[in-house]
């Protein structure tokens, strides 16, 4: 009699802890990211294996990063569907910013990234950054003198023979916007013309610039650092120059992260933020293909890899940059659409 209920027992038990496991919700994330899904995705993957959370994420498309998916949470503010947030570059995070749409949180590993790459309120958080460089192409620039700014595009050595990418998305649109903020409208304006009468080329993409360079279909060309890197690897002809050394500075873009406000995980969302701001997580990502550049000095990188503090860098505001960007952007979707200026004058005024 006793081994039978002992047996009873024992099978109420079993139950019990089939049944709590069932009802047991399992712990995700989800989070929204422009930056490449190849660099994103390992760095997601360690979390979810160091941390036990599912991570869902949603990547954007190469064409419209990061405007795909900064379109697509502020469609979806009234009833937020992500939690995270991680761009790749610093002003796609400043619109959430400004539209209310960011839930302050200051992540617990974010104590030595420098003033200038965060939010004193903990509204955004930057890291493993980008910088915006030109490609050459050694074989087709030949030995005479090489592009060292971004104004040698408008030089009439190179017409026809350099490259960037559509300005009206991605990082393109965020150079264009500082530039703008440096010189003022009438020469950013000037410059815009100048490009088109030089016949700059101009790629979908960031990664097409990369393409069109190391096959030599252009001499040379602006684009990021990560693209940079992998033509490097893939060993093309090519070799990689930080602008404007003398003058204002190479423009740094560091990827930043934001918890989106009343998104469905909001601790695994604070969670998935410690980890991404993380010194570790800068350390994987300098190692990675993409080659990203951490913005703290102790990171050990590889000899390919510069850390932020060993060139000039362009002194920009990443907010003022956001409002500029969201300014001009009618004036650059007309221009690299062949449009005149008029069109969308008022608009960039």
């Amino acid at each position: 009699m006793t081994a039978r209920i002992l047996q009873i027992c024992l099978t109420v038990c079993v139950l019990s802890l089939a049944v709590a496991g069932c009802n047991k919700k399992s712990s995700e994330v989800v989070i929204y990211t422009s930056v490449d899904q190849v660099f994103a995705e390992p760095v997601l993957k360690d979390f979810e294996s160091e941390t036990g959370i599912q991570v869902r994420a949603v990547f954007d498309t190469e064409e419209t990063k990061s405007t795909g998916l900064l379109n697509r949470l502020l469609a979806e503010s009234s009833n937020p569907q992500a939690d995270v947030f991680w761009s790749n570059d610093p002003v796609r995070s400043q619109v959430l910013v400004r539209r209310n749409l960011v839930e302050a949180y200051v992540p617990s590993t974010a104590a030595d990234i420098p003033a200038a790459f965060k939010d004193a309120q903990g509204r955004w958080v930057g890291f493993s950054a980008r910088a915006r460089v030109i490609l050459i192409n050694r074989k087709q620039v030949g030995q005479g003198p090489k592009p060292t700014g971004i104004e040698d595009l408008l030089d009439p050595r190179w017409r026809g023979q350099a490259a960037i990418a559509n300005p009206a998305f991605g990082t393109t649109t965020m150079h264009l916007a500082a530039l703008f903020d440096a010189w003022g409208d009438a020469k950013a304006k000037k410059f815009l013309a100048g490009l088109r009468h030089n016949q700059v080329r101009v790629a979908s993409s960031n990664g097409e610039v990369k393409r069109l360079v190391s096959t030599g279909e252009v001499a040379w060309g602006l684009t990021d650092t990560d693209d940079a890197a992998v033509a490097v690897k893939a060993g093309a002809p090519v070799e990689v120059i930080y602008p404007d050394m003398d003058g204002m500075g190479t423009l740094l873009m560091p990827t930043t992260a934001v918890l989106i406000r009343d998104g469905p995980h909001m601790a695994e969302g604070k969670q998935l933020l410690d980890y991404l701001a993380s010194k570790e997580t800068e350390r994987k990502l300098a190692h990675a293909p993409c080659a990203q550049l951490p913005l703290r000095k102790d990171v050990l990188v590889p000899a390919h890899v510069r850390t932020a503090d060993t060139f000039k860098v362009m002194k920009v505001d990443y907010s003022k940059i956001a409002r500029v960007m969201e300014r001009i952007h009618p004036l650059l979707r007309d221009w690299a659409e062949g449009k005149p200026f008029e069109a969308a004058n008022k608009a960039a005024k």
